[in-house]
């Protein structure tokens, strides 16, 4: 079969204008971007404002192995097989990090016959919003220094600057540098950090603003250092908040591309979630829910991070209620986490499956947890043998989900008809009760360790004496009532990557917390992981080209 990219370059993509009619959009509607890219203007999603929502489906994962799920591949494919059906369907995906294309991971426009396109530019520079975001955070970063520099009239202690740069790129050796180094007039000799742009709060504020009113009031509050005598220093106090919001004008409305087979979807903002909620724009899957009858959603990573925070921090603070919930696994991914070997994965082993299946097990107890029906879906690969694929279902069932195979990667949006047949099964027959992990007067500490014990399994937390300070002094903020976004290891449940399947008796130790008082939650970073990744031994970016006639090769 053809790459990723070999397919994507040889589609047939309709004029934007005609995948937006799909969805009642008329060309006043749109901002274009070229043939085959527009923006949503604010107008257009004003005009939709009282129309009646669609039904809301999340896509979700096990774990994440080197075997692959196909977590956005399952959304593209199921948009396009809800369009077989006649059905009317919109995605609402996140837009990739240049972090990953370049780095380990490739990009993020689906896969096979169940891709996003224009795949290239989805994945480079796409309409620059991210670009924007790392733009606003970074001047946030030099008025900030250029105050102290000109000084310092707010009294800011450079020991307790919390406001990091930020940069859309795996650089490792920007987590923890020196600024100001040279003559006076260079600025304050103190220690800085990166983050890459998918961890910036500003990515996180974008996705979560409602509107251009919220999302000032947002960056307003965005809390950059502390003053001599402990008090927090806002954007607001720098006068930062109208420059960053004029840089976010544009970045704000969500962008609207299609499938290979012209399904719409809406690709607005891209947070991590394994160091940020993980999840695409409240104002996109709003306005997608107003423009067509059911609408695909994707959580980054597991279900342990994604489909966590999709609930307990989007969906609470923007008053969303999914209908029901996909949950994505392969019979190789399972069996990966039974102990085989990546090289064996092609050979039938039983045991191992059920060995491995413990990971499956734990997600969809976790995610009934929320009240949500769910379905669990296997991604189809050839090597999976009949005996496998009929223990996944009955392992399935016996637990009180719905079950169908999903072979969108090889035959597109046909190869999803089972699936979709199945959701909308479900949606008919089983009523959503909607309801978050835990309750918003719970304490910091109490909601941690909640999402530890309930969600990853564990025995209980372990935090810092550096992190337990900082949870004392955001609750003394009046901060303590805001849900929790957990930065973990997305490849198992527990805080340690290596601890595969469904692991027991450990602990989850969480070194750092700090608020992120725009986005209004508390991060809580456990164990090794970090907010600016590195590079891999050869990276993707090695394998990347463009010809002479400007074909970009490579790209995956």
């Amino acid at each position: 079969m053809k790459s990723d990219i070999e397919i994507a370059q040889e589609a047939v993509m309709l004029p934007i204008q005609e995948v937006a009619a799909q969805l009642d959009l008329k060309e006043d509607d749109l901002e274009l971007y070229g043939k085959y890219k527009a923006k949503l203007s604010d107008e257009c999603l004003r005009r939709f404002a009282d129309q009646p929502d669609g039904k809301l489906i999340l896509v979700t994962a096990i774990n994440p192995t080197p075997a692959g799920e196909g977590k956005t591949t399952t959304s593209v494919g199921l948009g396009e097989a809800f369009g077989k059906l006649g059905k009317k369907a919109v995605l609402a995906l996140r837009e990739p990090s240049l972090g990953p294309c370049f780095g380990i991971k490739g990009g993020a426009a689906g896969g096979g016959y169940a891709q996003v396109v224009p795949m290239e530019d989805l994945n480079l520079h796409f309409t620059g919003d991210f670009h924007a975001i790392t733009s606003a955070n970074n001047l946030l970063a030099a008025l900030l220094d250029n105050h102290i520099q000109q000084g310092n009239a707010l009294g800011i202690d450079p020991r307790q600057v919390v406001w990091k740069r930020c940069l859309d790129m795996n650089d490792r050796v920007l987590r923890h540098i020196v600024v100001g180094l040279g003559a006076k007039a260079d600025g304050m000799v103190r220690e800085d950090h990166f983050v890459i742009t998918v961890a910036s709060e500003i990515m996180a504020i974008l996705c979560l603003a409602e509107d251009m009113t919220d999302l000032k009031r947002r960056l307003g509050k965005i809390i950059v250092a502390y003053t001599f005598d402990g008090k927090p220093v806002t954007a607001d106090d720098l006068q930062a908040t109208g420059a960053m919001a004029a840089l976010l004008k544009d970045a704000m409305k969500p962008n609207l591309i299609q499938t290979l087979e012209h399904t719409p979807a809406l690709v607005h903002g891209g947070p991590f979630a394994n160091i940020a909620h993980g999840c695409n724009s409240v104002r996109a899957t709003k306005a997608a829910l107003k423009m067509a009858d059911y609408v695909i959603t994707e959580a980054g990573f597991g279900a342990d991070l994604g489909a966590e925070k999709f609930f307990d921090i989007k969906c609470r603070k923007a008053g969303l209620r999914p209908d029901a919930v996909v949950l994505v696994a392969t019979v190789r991914a399972l069996k990966y986490n039974g102990g085989v070997a990546k090289a064996e994965l092609a050979q039938e082993n039983l045991e191992a499956l059920k060995r491995g299946i413990v990971n499956l097990e734990k997600h969809i107890e976790n995610l009934q947890k929320y009240g949500v029906p769910v379905v669990v879906t296997l991604n189809s690969f050839v090597t999976d043998t009949e005996a496998e694929t009929s223990y996944v279902e009955e392992f399935c069932r016996e637990r009180g989900c719905d079950f169908a195979l999903s072979e969108v990667w090889e035959k597109g949006g046909e190869g999803g008809v089972a699936l979709a047949q199945k959701i909308l099964d479900t949606l008919e027959s089983k009523e959503s009760s909607f309801k978050p992990l835990y309750d918003d007067e719970m304490s910091l500490e109490e909601k941690i360790n909640t999402i530890a014990k309930e969600i990853y399994g564990a025995d209980g937390v372990d935090f810092a004496p550096a992190a337990r300070r900082e949870l004392d002094r955001i609750t003394s903020m009046g901060m303590g009532n805001f849900p929790v976004c957990m930065a973990k290891t997305q490849y198992s449940l527990s805080d340690d990557a290596k601890k595969l399947g469904r692991p027991k008796n450990f602990r989850i130790n969480v070194r750092e917390v700090y608020v992120s008082a725009g986005a209004e939650f508390v991060v809580a970073v456990t164990g090794n992981i970090m907010t600016m990744p590195g590079l891999p031994k050869v990276p993707a970016a090695n394998g990347i080209d463009v010809t002479d006639d400007g074909v970009i090769t490579g790209l995956f």
